[in-house]
């Protein structure tokens, strides 16, 4: 009989897996379509840009969900939102 981890990391498992979670990162309230996910070699990797800190906590937080017992590789930065010191003077 096979281990249920050893199932949940199969390959064609994880690729279900991911557009899951990719499914659930666009329909959610976090709207994050400018998240990519993808399997490279063995591991999940999660690249993108989003608006607050909070919303990457939550974007980790469900990928972790959905992609447990698998290796997830994040590089998911927060956009700097804040508006400039001052205002810019054209020659």
């Amino acid at each position: 009989m096979n281990d249920p981890a050893e199932d949940l990391a199969a390959p064609e498992n994880a690729e279900y897996r991911i557009a899951h979670l990719r499914d659930r990162l666009a329909a959610e309230e976090l709207g994050e379509l400018g998240v990519r996910v993808e399997l490279r070699a063995q591991t999940v990797v999660i690249i993108g840009t989003v608006p607050s800190a909070q919303c990457r906590d939550t974007l980790l937080r469900t990928a972790r969900q959905e992609l447990a017992g698998l290796a997830v590789h994040a590089d998911v930065v927060v956009a700097e939102n804040t508006s400039p010191g001052q205002a810019e003077e054209l020659p």
